[in-house]
């Protein structure tokens, strides 16, 4: 029985890009810049959300657990936030109180926060995409549970941060596997 090497190609850009790309776009909304619209809510279903979901089984086949946790949870939360906000307008169910989007916001918090205590064995460009989301999800907290539009831009600021992490270190990941040598920078750890 032959044993053959890994030939699948590396799904975690794919689900960078599906995180990085509609959180920069819901942020530029939290920033102030425009209104909630279809095209936000398309990309959490499509590209945040199944794209996501597609990267986490990637991983799975890979024997990534870190990725398959990562990639298919964040890939849900981003259809049950654009469930959060259409089911209401459907008449299908009652609108979140503040309270619950404050619940909601905190356990997505805490549960990076375990993600991110696993990211200080990876490389410097994903501490930096999980660290910049745990405090995201804090001041969308802080500015939901306050009712204060100024936090929320805040929020919104620190989220086009972290989402533009997240697509450097997917494109990062594309190029220098295409070049075959390091073009951008991930910050890997040195090995030992």
């Amino acid at each position: 029985m032959s044993c053959s090497a890994d030939q699948t190609a590396n799904p975690a850009p794919l689900g960078l890009l599906g995180f990085g790309m509609t959180t920069v776009l819901l942020n530029l909304h939290n920033a102030g810049l425009y209104e909630l619209n279809s095209m936000i809510l398309a990309m959490g279903i499509f590209y945040g959300g199944i794209a996501q979901v597609f990267a986490g089984l990637m991983e799975w086949k890979k024997g990534n657990t870190f990725g398959t946790v990562a990639f298919t949870s964040y890939g849900l939360f981003w259809l049950a936030l654009v469930a959060l906000l259409v089911l209401p307008r459907m008449g299908l169910a009652e609108p979140t109180s503040t309270g619950g989007m404050v619940a909601f916001f905190i356990l997505w918090g805490l549960f990076t926060a375990a993600l991110f205590a696993g990211t200080l064995a990876m490389n410097l460009a994903t501490q930096v995409v999980f660290g910049s989301l745990v405090i995201l999800f804090g001041l969308l907290a802080v500015g939901d549970a306050l009712g204060d539009p100024t936090i929320t831009r805040i929020a919104g600021w620190e989220g086009l941060f972290c989402g533009l992490s997240a697509i450097y270190a997917a494109l990062a990941q594309v190029l220098n596997e295409v070049y075959g040598r390091t073009v951008l920078p991930l910050g890997e750890k040195n090995a030992a």
